[in-house]
């Protein structure tokens, strides 16, 4: 059974197979959990985000979806790239927000990891209510199958890391 569990801290800091990175759909770095994550792993990660822009993703990285690269200098093998929907008042996005978690854990336990360390998808600059973004990503792990022994929320700040507390009970 996998097991899920939470830390406060810093998400370029955890030794696991995978990191799982709040991409945007450019590949390319970027502010909050991307840009971390492309500053502490190094120009390695920027390399092969660019091969995959040229090749397979050259509109970018399609929302909901997920790919890896190698974690560069992070304390991990890979880094799985997942784009988060922003939030809209309008629009129910919960379905794309639950994919990134469920299409990353699928590519990480293809990969042959057993520890995974995801932050918060969307719930930063692309808007998304932390407590609801929290629900979606406990529920989401919680019902994929997947070949991953941990899953690790890496929270920045306490409010976030309460937000996932409340949801695994």
């Amino acid at each position: 059974m996998t097991r899920v569990s939470l830390v406060r801290g810093d998400i370029t800091e955890q030794q696991v197979d995978a990191v799982v990175n709040a991409a945007n759909s450019s590949l390319l770095g970027g502010g909050g959990v991307d840009g971390a994550i492309h500053r502490r792993g190094g120009p390695e990660i920027l390399a092969e985000c660019r091969a995959l822009r040229a090749s397979r993703y050259g509109k970018g990285l399609p929302t909901g979806q997920a790919v890896a690269t190698t974690a560069g200098r992070l304390p991990a093998r890979w880094v799985v790239h997942t784009v988060g929907p922003v939030w809209s008042r309008e629009e129910d996005r919960s379905g794309l927000l639950a994919s990134c978690y469920r299409e990353s854990l699928r590519l990480a336990g293809e990969l042959g990891a057993r520890t995974v360390a995801f932050p918060a998808i969307s719930t930063g600059v692309y808007g998304w209510p932390m407590a609801d973004g929290a629900r979606i990503a406990i529920e989401t792990v919680r019902e994929t199958e997947t070949a991953v022994e941990e899953i690790r929320f890496v929270l920045f700040d306490e409010p976030a890391y309460e937000a996932f507390a409340a949801q695994v009970g």
